[in-house]
């Protein structure tokens, strides 16, 4: 059976609060699911919605797995906090990958670690 998750990927070199962290891994939790094919959003839900959260080192590091992802054909979504709160400007914080078959993001972001 076809198993369903989804990652986001934070930069760690930001070292963003909790909070601003939380809010920002939402945001990608969610932009990526509404782009996704329903049909795979649906098995996700009724499997638990899994989700992983991973770190990168840095925004070319993001760039990196976001281009992995895209060639594989896999739902990405990049979040650009609005610079109001922590950031003095606008700032790529993480990038949402799936849901999608688990099998086929493990392929791309299995040797990171967690967050």
């Amino acid at each position: 059976m076809t198993e369903y998750k989804q990652v986001i990927l934070v930069r760690t070199d930001l070292r963003m609060s909790k909070g601003k962290l939380s809010a920002q891994v939402a945001h990608a939790s969610v932009e990526a699911t509404l782009k996704s094919e329903s049909a795979k959003v649906k098995s996700w839900q009724k499997k638990g919605m899994k989700k992983v959260i991973l770190q990168v080192d840095s925004l070319d590091d993001l760039f990196k797995y976001k281009k992995l992802a895209e060639d594989k054909k896999l739902k990405t979504a990049l979040i650009k906090d609005a610079g109001k709160t922590e950031f003095k400007e606008p700032t790529i914080t993480c990038l949402a990958i799936g849901p999608d078959e688990e099998e086929g993001i493990d392929i791309i972001t299995g040797k990171l670690k967690a967050l």
